[in-house]
């Protein structure tokens, strides 16, 4: 009987551990705004160095007749 009861303490007791330290770590991710500074420093500029080298068309090369046409599409 005691058995069954120390497994149970023992089980509860690694769940709150393992919740603890997820909290801790989602708190220094919040404090230390982890999150934001990854958009910052990786997210931001490879989205800059992806969209700047995209290739698009002159809008100055097409003739004013051939505004709101299929170009403008």
């Amino acid at each position: 009987m005691f058995g069954k009861r120390k497994k149970k303490k023992s089980l509860i007791g690694k769940i709150i551990r393992i919740f603890l330290g997820i909290y801790a770590g989602l708190f220094c991710v919040f404090f230390f705004d982890l999150d934001g500074k990854l958009l910052y420093y990786v997210v931001e500029p490879f989205m800059k160095n992806h969209f700047d080298n995209m290739e698009r068309r002159d809008p100055h090369s097409v003739p004013y007749d051939m505004l709101d046409t299929e170009y403008m599409k």
